[in-house]
């Protein structure tokens, strides 16, 4: 087998999981060096597969795997430590953000960078941090990381740099429009709500409101309103 045809040990975590015929799994993994790679775990749905107790989501796993396809053969997935588990509420903003990554994130298609800030939330999300900071902060990487990179420090219209004290809509495909007093059917956000999602600083209220708005319009956008099953959750569970 040659060496482009398998991977060993690549950092990687579970994104999702699902049958495939009687007693094997499909395994969704985000990798470092590979991006999302679809893999079958042969097996793993018997008791004493070794792969079974393996395939963790939101765990960092050593991954090794071969085949050409679309669809990979997973050798080995390996734990690798270092991660706390997540609970109650972090649980669910895990969920909501791989299945970020499960729809928007082509497969192979290597994001580094987006690899190590999905790194960066888990761990916070793990440690009890505002939630809401860590989703939009995570949002808006990989937006970016998807060519979406948001336009929010000038005017989309003049280039005008933004006025902290004044109100602006927010076009999807163009940016931030000044609103000179007449009502506007759009989202509207203040100006000091985009230059803190610029500084990534969520501490004042309205803006992490004005932050979740905004990312759900622009995530909805790309998504082409297509629904989200956690977030489908989560609105279920505010009704309990």
């Amino acid at each position: 087998m040659s060496a482009r045809a398998r991977q060993d040990n690549q950092q990687g975590y579970v994104l999702h999981t699902y049958a495939f015929r009687e007693t094997s799994l499909v395994v969704e993994a985000f990798t470092r060096a590979h991006g999302r790679v679809a893999m079958v775990a042969r097996g793993a749905k018997r008791p004493r597969s070794a792969l079974r107790g393996s395939i963790m989501a939101f765990q960092p796993l050593g991954l090794s795997w071969s085949g050409r396809g679309e669809l990979r053969l997973l050798l080995r997935a390996e734990w690798q430590g270092g991660q706390a588990r997540l609970q109650g509420r972090a649980l669910l903003c895990g969920f909501y953000l791989n299945e970020l990554l499960l729809k928007l994130l082509p497969r192979e298609d290597a994001h580094e960078q987006l690899f190590l800030d999905y790194q960066s939330a888990l761990a916070r999300l793990a440690e009890a941090a505002e939630p809401g900071a860590v989703l939009r902060r995570f949002e808006k990487a990989l937006l970016r990381e998807l060519g979406y990179a948001l336009s929010l420090d000038r005017d989309s219209v003049n280039g005008e740099r933004i006025d902290p004290g004044r109100s602006y809509a927010y076009e999807p495909e163009r940016g931030p429009v000044a609103v000179n007093g007449a009502a506007h059917a759009g989202l509207v956000l203040s100006g000091k709500t985009l230059l803190d999602i610029v500084r990534d600083d969520y501490s004042d209220p309205l803006t992490l409101q004005q932050a979740k708005a905004l990312m759900r319009l622009l995530i909805g956008h790309r998504l082409e309103q297509k629904p989200l099953n956690s977030r489908r959750i989560f609105e279920e569970l505010r009704q309990l």
